[in-house]
């Protein structure tokens, strides 16, 4: 977003001269209370976040997914409210979550001017208050956005034990994956896993025999050539990306791998058929039968 295009505080703004009070009213729309945005701007998760923040006058923190905005986590909902921790009791405006957290200083780090919990801190808060699915599909994504580790965000976890939804956020933690490269595959990892299947690796290159990669598959077993693959719409939209989809499901056979196919459909209303499809695939490869 161009920096004329982000939110600002509409009385400062005045009183700077940046703009008239009638270009305010007729120029931009208001985000929250004496925060505006020129009109025709669609806020982002990253712009909703700094709004908030200007509501606040500056005397704020961004947290829970605003946090992960700005660290540029992906797969952000940009019609979620922001989130923010205050100092003191505010009544909030619609789109907006204050949090009554005590943030310590070595938990906040400034980015483009703006107070935001650490990416360690902002894996803790959310883990601890969203859903398992979620908490892992947006966990997977500040991993990967950041470098940080869940094992990072569990030591921070052991120093702060008491605090409320800590067991939920454990259990997210033990699922987390940063080779995830949409909320789809995650949750088709979270399927596979919970119906007792071995947890597969994410991202796997495959190579030819002579070494050159020649493929990248979302999931897979490497040890029994078995792979799991989600097809998103473009894999049907595509022409071009279905006919490079039949070439690769060509060359991956070949090389003796087994893909199993998986679309929006199938996991949303019949999950079991997949893990029914790539056990079976597995057995076959010579997987333990008690699997």
């Amino acid at each position: 977003m161009r920096a004329a295009d982000e939110p600002f505080p509409g009385s400062w703004a005045v009183a700077a001269g940046s703009v008239s009070r009638w270009e305010l009213r007729h120029n931009y729309d208001r985000v929250y209370p004496d925060v505006y945005v020129r009109k025709g701007v669609t806020l982002d998760p990253v712009a909703r976040a700094k709004a908030a923040v200007h509501w606040a006058k500056g005397d704020a923190v961004l947290v829970g997914r605003s946090a992960a905005a700005m660290h540029a986590c992906r797969w952000l909902d940009p019609d979620r409210p922001a989130e923010i921790a205050l100092r003191a009791h505010h009544r909030t405006p619609p789109g907006i979550v204050g949090r009554r957290d005590s943030i310590a200083a070595r938990d906040i780090c400034h980015i483009d001017g703006f107070r935001v919990t650490t990416p360690v801190r902002t894996g803790y808060d959310l883990g601890r208050r969203l859903d398992r699915t979620a908490a892992v599909i947006l966990l997977d994504a500040l991993c990967q956005a950041t470098g940080i580790g869940p094992d990072q965000i569990g030591a921070y976890a052991d120093e702060h034990s008491g605090g409320r939804g800590v067991r939920r956020l454990r259990a997210a933690l033990d699922l987390v994956d940063a080779g995830a490269e949409s909320p789809q595959e995650t949750r088709t990892r979270l399927v596979l896993v919970d119906d007792g299947l071995p947890r597969p690796s994410t991202q796997v290159r495959i190579r030819d025999a002579v070494g050159r990669v020649v493929a990248r598959v979302d999931l897979a077993w490497e040890s029994w050539r078995v792979a799991v693959e989600y097809d998103g719409a473009q894999h049907w939209t595509d022409e071009s990306q279905r006919t490079w989809d039949i070439e690769r499901a060509e060359l991956l056979r070949e090389l003796g791998w087994c893909v199993v196919r998986v679309n929006s459909e199938q996991l949303r209303s019949r999950p079991w058929l997949i893990c029914d499809r790539v056990r079976a695939a597995l057995r076959r490869a010579g997987a333990p039968s008690g699997l």
